[in-house]
C-alpha cells in the first residue's frame, strides 16, 4: 500500500476520507473481514482521537508523519496481525482492555460468560468467583466492576498474561479486589475454593482445526491458549474434574466452548461425577457456546 502524496496539488491531498477509502479497498484485497472498521480504528489510533471523530474530519488533510505511521500499521494488518495488537487495546463489555501477544484478543462471544455469571450472582450477598485461564483479565475485571460485593480470583499458567491482567485491573480500579494467581487451572491453594461460580474460556480448538483458523488468529495469537489437544476438550475434562472438588454445594461451572466441540464437552460434563450438566447456552448466532454444570446441594 502507498499513501505517498500524489501529484496534482491540494486537490489530491491525502485527507482522512480519502485515506479511509483507499485503505478499505486495499484491505479488502488482503482478505480482511472488516476492512472499513480496521482502517478507521487504525487511523483513529494514529491521530489520537475517538473513531467517531473521523466522521467530522473527512476533508482534513493528514500530516506526513501520521500518514507514515498509519501506512506501517496498515501494512502489518494486511499481513494478518490483529488490529487489537496493533493498537494495544480491545473493547470488552464496553470497557477497554490492554492486549498483547501474550493473551488472546477478547471476543464478543465471551461476553456471554459474563452475562451468565452476573445472572447467577445477582441475588447473592457475597459471591465467590474464580476465572480460570484469565488471559487479559477481561472476564474477572468486568465481573469485579459489576459485582462490588464479590470475592474474585483469577488464574493463568502464563505469568506474562497475568501481568497484562493486573494492568487491566489497575486501569479499571479493581486491582484491590481481584487476586491473580499463577497456576494451572485450580492447582494452587488460593484457587481451591469453595466457589459459587467457576468461569472459564479455556483452550478448546482441536489440533486438526488449527490450520483452518483465520490467519490473524493462527499466526499471531498464543497457540497454547487456543489448542486443547486432539479432541479439543482435554482442558475442559481436567477443569470439570477439578471443579467437582472445588465448587460449593449449588455452585456453577461455566465454560466457553466452540461449536465444533460442543457435543464432546457436554459428554465430558455428563460423565463427571459430582456435577449435574445444565442446558448449553447459545451465542448471538444461535451456536452452542457455553456449557454449564452445577454441584448438587445434596449428594
Amino acid at each position: 500500500m502507498t499513501t505517498d502524496r500524489p501529484a496534482g496539488g491540494d486537490a489530491e491531498a491525502w485527507t482522512v476520507g480519502r485515506l479511509l477509502t483507499v485503505t478499505t479497498d486495499w484491505l479488502i484485497g488482503r482478505g480482511s473481514e472488516s476492512p472499513r472498521l480496521d482502517a478507521e480504528v487504525l487511523l483513529a489510533h494514529v491521530r489520537g482521537c475517538e473513531r467517531i471523530a473521523l466522521y467530522t474530519a473527512f476533508d482534513t488533510p493528514v500530516a506526513d508523519a501520521e500518514r507514515a505511521r498509519f501506512r506501517e500499521l496498515v501494512k502489518r494488518r494486511g499481513e494478518g496481525e490483529p488490529v487489537a495488537y496493533l493498537v494495544g487495546s480491545r473493547e470488552f463489555f464496553s470497557l477497554p482492555f490492554a492486549v498483547n501477544k501474550a493473551v488472546l484478543v477478547p471476543r464478543p462471544e465471551t461476553e456471554g460468560l459474563v452475562v451468565r455469571a452476573l445472572d447467577l450472582c445477582k441475588m447473592a450477598a457475597a459471591p465467590r468467583i474464580i476465572d480460570v485461564g484469565t488471559g487479559s483479565g477481561a472476564i474477572a475485571v468486568t465481573l469485579a466492576k459489576r459485582l462490588p460485593q464479590a470475592t474474585i480470583v483469577a488464574t493463568d499458567i502464563s505469568t506474562e498474561a497475568l501481568t497484562v491482567a493486573g494492568e487491566n485491573a489497575a486501569r479499571h480500579g479493581v486491582a484491590e479486589r481481584v487476586r491473580f494467581v499463577a497456576c494451572d487451572l485450580l492447582g494452587a491453594s488460593e484457587a481451591a475454593g469453595p466457589w459459587d461460580v467457576i468461569v472459564s474460556n479455556p483452550p478448546y480448538v482441536r489440533e486438526d482445526e488449527f490450520d483452518s483458523l483465520p490467519r490473524d488468529v493462527r499466526l499471531h495469537e498464543p497457540r497454547s491458549a487456543l489448542v486443547s489437544g486432539p479432541a479439543g476438550v482435554e482442558v475442559v475434562a481436567r477443569l470439570a474434574a477439578a471443579a467437582a472438588e472445588s465448587l460449593a454445594p449449588g455452585g456453577w461451572l461455566l465454560i466457553e466452548i466452540g461449536p465444533a466441540v460442543a457435543a464432546a464437552a457436554e459428554g465430558v460434563l455428563d460423565a463427571q461425577p459430582g456435577l449435574v450438566r445444565e442446558a448449553t447456552l447459545p451465542d448471538l448466532a444461535n451456536l452452542p457456546r457455553i456449557v454449564q454444570a452445577r454441584r448438587p446441594v445434596t449428594p
